[in-house]
C-alpha cells in the first residue's frame, strides 16, 4: 500500500481549495494500491486556507525547532505542519507503508522542492514538514514527477 497526496487525487483540498490530479495517482487509487491523505488537513488547517512557507530553511530546520512555518497573512502555523507530518508517519507505521507520494513544491509534501522566503513566499530547494519527517524514518518519497520514470511506476502499480 502506497500513501498519496490527497490533492493528485483530484480532491480539491490545497491551499487555494483546488486540487493537482494526477492520472497515474488516481490510478493508483482505484487499483486498490493506494490511500490519499493530506498532511495540512491532518493537521488541522482549513480548506481553503492562506498560503504558507518555511521561514530561512526547509523541512528538516521547522522538525529540528530553528524555524517556522508562517502564512501569506502572519499567522504560525508550524505546530499544524508538525502535527500532519506526525500523523501521516504514524499511519504509514500502522499500515506498513514504506512509499508516499506527495505533491511537489508544497511546504509540507515537497520532496527536493518546497515553500520557503524570508518575506514572501517562493521555491527553494529543500523537502517540506512531512517528507523530510518521513525520509529521517525511512520512508521513501516520490513526487508526482518521479512517476514519469517508467523504472518507477512499473513499482508502484504493481502489474
Amino acid at each position: 500500500m502506497i500513501l498519496v497526496s490527497l490533492c493528485l487525487a483530484g480532491i480539491n483540498c490545497n491551499y487555494k481549495g483546488e486540487s493537482k490530479p494526477d492520472e497515474r495517482v488516481k490510478e493508483l487509487i482505484r487499483k486498490g494500491r493506494a490511500i490519499p491523505i493530506c498532511p495540512e488537513q491532518l493537521g488541522g488547517l482549513p480548506t481553503p486556507r492562506s498560503g504558507s512557507r518555511i521561514i530561512s530553511g526547509k523541512g528538516e530546520d521547522v522538525i529540528d525547532g530553528k524555524t517556522k512555518v508562517i502564512t501569506d497573512d502572519g499567522n504560525d502555523v508550524t505546530e499544524n505542519y508538525l502535527k500532519g507530518a506526525e500523523l501521516t508517519l504514524q499511519l504509514c507505521k500502522q499500515f506498513g507503508i514504506t512509499t508516499v507520494i506527495l505533491k511537489q513544491g508544497s511546504p509540507s509534501c515537497g520532496k527536493g522542492k518546497t515553500q520557503g522566503g524570508e518575506k514572501e513566499r517562493e521555491l527553494v530547494n529543500g523537502d517540506g514538514v512531512t517528507v523530510a519527517l518521513l525520509k529521517r524514518n525511512g520512508i521513501k518519497v516520490c513526487s508526482e514527477e518521479d512517476l514519469e520514470n517508467e523504472e518507477i511506476w512499473k513499482k508502484l502499480i504493481g502489474d
